[in-house]
């Protein structure tokens, strides 16, 4: 799927430079990736494409305009805004002692699910609603057949994160989720200590 290289997006930065820059609690990264039930890790790193490391509001929004929509996106393919740079991979260092909330949303609530839910974690608006030590370090949208699934990531999957999903419930309080529940990344059948996927 074609999208925007960092080039690109420098471009668009740096036509918007003039603006009051407000910056970011912290960086985030944005990931785009395709993934296929079955694929090795060598080949889920390969489909694995950085965006664009923002830490202003004006970056954020440069991306996220300039990116395709979320309902653009083809089946199989994901986004994701991680914290700093880390990867969108459970075994990256940064993530794997972590885990994350799924949200299996219909279709037509996964733009806004997508918007509310990354505003809201550059945003740091979780931070009152986890232990001391944790933090929401992602969020990923994934296209699928028929429902979409949106994770919340976060560092420390041994606090036991319930604040997140009241919070989500708090920001979208029209949302119907078909399905949501947490898991621990290393609880995955495929997680691989260090080698492998995210999705």
């Amino acid at each position: 799927m074609e999208i925007q290289t960092d080039m690109n997006v420098t471009e668009l930065i740096e036509q918007n430079k003039n603006e009051a820059a407000v910056p970011l609690n912290t960086c985030w990264t944005f990931w785009i990736d395709k993934t296929e039930r079955g694929i090795s890790a060598a080949q889920y790193e390969a489909s694995l494409q950085k965006v664009y490391t923002v830490s202003t509001v004006q970056t954020f929004w440069s991306v996220y305009n300039n990116i395709p929509d979320v309902r653009e996106l083809q089946k199989k393919y994901s986004y994701h805004l991680m914290r700093g740079e880390r990867r969108p991979v459970w075994e990256d260092e940064a993530n794997s002692h972590g885990g994350s909330w799924h949200f299996k949303v219909n279709k037509h609530d996964t733009p806004k699910v997508w918007k509310e839910l990354l505003l809201a974690a550059i945003g740091e608006q979780f931070a009152k609603h986890l232990d001391e030590g944790d933090e929401v370090c992602g969020v990923s949208v994934t296209v699928r057949e028929k429902d979409d699934i949106i994770l919340l990531w976060n560092s420390n999957a041994s606090t036991k994160p319930n604040g997140i999903h009241k919070k989500v419930y708090e920001l979208l309080p029209n949302v119907k989720y078909i399905a949501e529940f947490y898991r621990a990344h290393n609880t995955h059948r495929s997680y691989e200590g260090g080698k492998g996927y995210s999705s």
